[in-house]
Formats: C-alpha cells, structure tokens, sequence
C-alpha cells in the first residue's frame, strides 16, 4: 500500500490540508464510502466461505466418509491437497498467490486486477484447509485490489495520489471487523504502511469512513445471516487484579522470550521459504504434510484435538483463556512447540497473514508461566499477546492495542504490563533483527 498521497487529488504537497478543502477530495469520500459497502461484504463472504470450507474438510467430509469423528490423522493428507493447491496456484497464476507472509506486513502497493484471483485462490486453498495464518494479508490486498479496480472502471485518470488512498480505504473497509474495532484495523494499516506526518489525517478521513461502513456491514450481514461477524472477540475474560512489582519482573521476561521465539520463527520461515521456492509446487506439499504430521503428533500426545495447533488461532483464543484451568502446563508447551513449527512451516510456503497464529502462540506462552507464581492468567495472556506480535510484526501501536483492546475492561488494568513487555520485545527484536532483502524468485 503506497504512502504517496501527497499529489492527490492534484494539489501541492507543500500544505498537504489544501487537499481535504478540495472538491475531489469530497469526491473521494463520497466515493470511498460508496465502494466501501461491496468491498466489506466481499470480505464478509470471503472469510465466510473459508469458514465453511474448514467445517466441510475437518467435519463433514469425515463423517460422510463413515467416521464417527475427525480421525487425529485427518490433517496429513489434508493439508498436503492444501499444499499442492497453494503451489499450483503460486506457479500458474499472476502474482505469485499475493503477499509472502514470511516477510511480514509490509506492502507495496494494491495488486493489479489480474492477481486478485490467484490471492483469492491461494488464501481459500490455505486457510480453507487448515494451514497456520490467519486471514487479514489476503483481505487487505484484496481490498486495495477490488477498490482500484473499481475506481479505474469509472475514472480512468484517477491520479496516483488518489489511487492510493482509495487503495487505502479499500483495504480499511475489508478489515474493519476482523480484530474486533474499526479502530484497531485502521492502526494495523497506518502502522504496517508507514503512514505518519502531515499527510497522515489526509489519508485517515477515507480509511476511517471505509472502516466504519465496513464494520456496519459486518454486523448487518452476521445478523442477517445468522453466520456471526467473523470478529476478534473474547465473551469471557478472567478478572485482572491491579499490577504487581513481580508482574512487571514477569513483563520484561515475557518480552524477552517472546523476542527470541520471534526471531526464531521469522529466521526459521525466512529460511525454509528460499527452499520452498525453488521446487515451488513439491516443496509447498512437502509443507503441508509436516503441518499435518505436527497436528498428528500433538493430538497423539496430549489427547487433545489436532484443530489446536492447524488455522489461525483466532477462534481458539477464547476457549484458551476461558478453559485454561483444563490445560496443564505440559501440554500447553507441546502446543507452543507444534504450533510454533506448524507456523513456520505455513509462514514459508502457504498463503494468509502472520497475525493471529503469533497472538495465539504468545497468549500459550503467558499462559504456560502463569502457572509459575506471580502471575495471573490473564496478564499472561495479555502480556504474551503483545510481546509475540510485535516479535513477529514490529508494530508496537498495534501489538499494545491488541493485546488490551481483546480484553475489554480489563484490558485498561494489564495495560502497563503489556506496554512493558511489548517495549522489551520491540527493542530486543530490532538489536537481533538481519537486514532481508526482498526476494521475487519466480516459482518454479
């Protein structure tokens, strides 16, 4: 997503306000809050779809097959049709399936018309079948793509300024209700694009307005429909007494581990994906079937559901908290293991966003050391949360306000603990952080 809105819409950069007191520029809202409604219902139907397909590959399939249940073997083939779909699509079709997730959050730009459905296809094929990410990358270039698209239909012209600030709100409509707040996708987007300075409101109005229109539409369509809102939402959160001295100790250790394990997963990724793509379709199959095996190896082990350690995590969340008295801290690290390889195995290879696997690994670990003295649960929880996503995204803003938003009222309480561990991740990330140079191998 392009951060050059200053030419838009045909004013001098020099006093980048003289844009908003333009007529193009309401325009642009006027059109921005039309486009806003199709888009945020495409991504409603979007994550709608991968819903069904998880529930038909992992449920109804099984049953219709003869099996009582889901056998825990279940995942190994499956996820290894997922690869080869993701692969197949990577090679054949333009735009190599959509953003690498491996590489973070960073963006370049709305995808051409032409690309959007190889990301669509990538994205279904991995998160449909159970690959470990989530799906706001997919919903944000998809966004951006069909707003452009849409715009050039009707103006051709659009200077580039424009173009990326409908770009922009394109991408804020399609994840207005994904993290639970329009607020909360909007700072995700300022973040991960570099938005800052004096063209920042210029840029915020639009994505602003989208985002609101979106979440509106989320929630009438999850009403109507009776399908839900597809939210990050948890409906029961433990009481968080006040912080302690030794709980801010716990913080700056949270942070410090989290940093490590991010460091770990992102090297790991970074490294298995220069492999993927030399043998693109083998290698992504290959992929597959070890985040199968590693479900496999977690439900054969710990008797608990293979589903644990496949998908994003957002809809585990939760149940995690809520439940955690029902998890000892044994399996919880088997989880974190199986997970954290599962993860880096899709980072390398599939096609989704790094957000709420990193969220679901960081609120396990928190978990796990509150059964240590000194700590609460939902500290953990919470502190964990924001330590690993800032690990893995390098978004301090976004990982602080998920991490405590998510909680609701107490959210506010474990705030300092949060914003404590996410500072020590953050710094510790940046001293251990190896400059990567963006690859564009074409698969093979």
């Amino acid at each position: 997503m392009s951060a050059e809105p200053a030419g838009a819409p045909g004013v001098e950069a020099s006093d980048p306000m003289k844009v908003v007191r333009t007529r193009r520029y309401l325009v642009l809202l006027i059109m921005v809050a039309i486009l806003g409604v199709p888009i945020s219902a495409a991504a409603f139907g979007f994550l709608a779809l991968v819903h069904e397909l998880q529930l038909l590959a992992y449920q109804d399939l099984p049953r219709a097959l003869g099996f009582e249940g889901t056998p825990s073997w279940w995942p190994v083939p499956l996820l290894a049709l997922a690869g080869l779909l993701t692969g197949l699509t990577i090679r054949h079709l333009p735009g190599l399936g959509g953003h690498r997730p491996a590489e973070g959050m960073a963006h370049s730009g709305p995808p051409a018309a032409s690309e959007l459905p190889g990301i669509a296809l990538a994205a279904l094929a991995s998160l449909g079948l159970g690959a470990v990410l989530g799906p706001e990358a997919p919903l944000i270039a998809l966004g951006g793509g069909l707003a452009v698209y849409a715009v050039r239909l009707v103006r051709p012209g659009i200077e580039p300024g424009g173009r990326a600030m409908v770009a922009a709100a394109g991408s804020f409509a399609a994840v207005s209700a994904l993290l639970g707040s329009p607020l909360l996708g909007a700072f995700l987007l300022m973040e991960a694009s570099g938005l800052a300075g004096v063209m920042l409101g210029v840029v915020l109005v639009p994505g602003l307005l989208a985002s609101g229109i979106g979440s509106l539409v989320f929630i009438g369509l999850g009403s109507w429909t009776g399908l839900g809102t597809y939210s990050l939402k948890l409906p029961h959160v433990p009481h968080a007494p006040q912080p302690t001295l030794a709980e801010f100790g716990w913080a700056v250790a949270l942070g410090l581990a989290a940093a490590l394990a991010g460091t770990g997963i992102r090297r790991l990724s970074l490294f298995l994906q220069e492999r993927v793509e030399r043998r693109t379709v083998v290698a992504t199959t290959v992929m597959g079937v070890i985040v199968g095996v590693l479900a496999l190896l977690y439900a054969e082990s710990t008797g608990e559901g293979a589903s644990e350690v496949l998908y994003s995590g957002q809809d585990a969340l939760g149940g995690l908290l809520s439940d955690d008295a029902a998890y000892s801290a044994g399996t919880l690290l088997v989880l974190i293991a199986c997970k954290a390889l599962a993860y880096c195995a899709s980072l390398s290879s599939f096609r989704g966003g790094p957000i709420f696997p990193s969220m679901f690994l960081g609120a396990a670990g928190g978990l796990a050391l509150s059964h240590l003295p000194g700590l609460n649960a939902t500290s953990g929880f919470a502190m964990g949360i924001g330590a690993m996503c800032v690990a893995m995204l390098k978004l301090p803003m976004t990982s602080v306000l998920l991490a405590t938003l998510l909680l609701g009222s107490q959210g506010i309480t474990v705030m300092p603990l949060v914003i404590v561990s996410v500072v020590v991740s953050y710094v510790l990330v940046l001293r251990l952080e190896r400059p990567v140079a963006a690859r564009h191998t074409a698969p093979r």
